[in-house]
């Protein structure tokens, strides 16, 4: 099966799955939207899957990009209870596609040990980092928030990072300052001396350098022309209050020598 599922066929794919509500589940976060409470009451008693490990993974990828988690979980809480081929067994257990839907589910659940050990587990392409360490550190401040019965605060939110640092599964091990990787921002350095107010192409050009949208390289010119500027302002002032401070005298000792 090649190309995206049209809606019709998905529709037809999704005719087996029943959605019904149940309280007692996370209501999401500030990062996700929300996932409504499901349960699987009516589900069918467990079969022969009609899907090829093509076909699943396809389903989970387009899922994932609609953020349409409720069905997304419902998909995998479904395939999990069929028998499969050996094939289909080996996507299920070592696709990147199907083990990201699955750490998105348990993200959205609040079931976040067994999100950890998928994370953990596998070794994940870089075009899937972003979105896996955001689940991981966000999971974390959550946890650390319930721990503490308060929202953190930035300094909270810095010793949860250096106590829980993002698995090499998830990461290229570049460390990151200020939330940008540092070769990202020695190349920001150098674009910035030969020209401090970019105009709208040479940003487009350095987002595409650097992997950052345009928006943030505005950003962080702006931000780094405002360094600038107080930086320049506070040695004026120091030079100022130098130069009127009272004289400074040199004191010349001589020495006698008698005669």
């Amino acid at each position: 099966m090649s190309g995206l599922l049209g809606a019709e066929q998905l529709q037809k794919l999704w005719m087996h799955v029943a959605l019904n509500s149940m309280q007692g589940y996370p209501q999401g976060n500030s990062l996700y939207p929300p996932l409504r409470p499901f349960a699987f009451g009516t589900m069918l008693q467990p079969e022969t899957s009609t899907f090829t490990g093509e076909q699943i993974v396809k389903i989970c990828e387009q899922l994932e990009d609609a953020g349409n988690i409720e069905r997304l979980a419902a998909f995998l809480w479904s395939i999990s209870h069929q028998q499969h081929t050996d094939e289909v067994t080996t996507v299920l257990r070592n696709h990147e596609s199907v083990l990201r839907a699955r750490a998105l589910v348990c993200f959205h659940m609040g079931n976040f040990q067994e999100m950890y050990r998928i994370l953990e587990s596998h070794k994940f392409t870089n075009g899937s980092h972003s979105k896996l360490q955001a689940m991981w550190q966000e999971a974390h401040y959550q946890e650390a928030e319930k721990l503490r019965g308060r929202p953190l605060g930035p300094v909270d939110k810095y010793r949860v990072r250096k106590k829980y640092p993002m698995p090499r599964t998830i990461w290229d091990g570049e460390q990151k300052t200020h939330c940008f990787k540092e070769r990202t921002r020695s190349l920001l350095r150098e674009w910035y001396l030969q020209d401090p107010y970019p105009n709208p192409s040479k940003k487009k050009e350095l987002a595409s350098k650097t992997g950052l949208t345009a928006m943030q390289v505005g950003n962080w010119f702006k931000n780094r022309r405002q360094r600038d500027r107080a930086a320049a302002a506070k040695n004026k002032i120091k030079e100022h209050m130098s130069k009127s401070s009272l004289p400074h005298f040199s004191f010349t000792f001589f020495t006698i020598v008698e005669e």
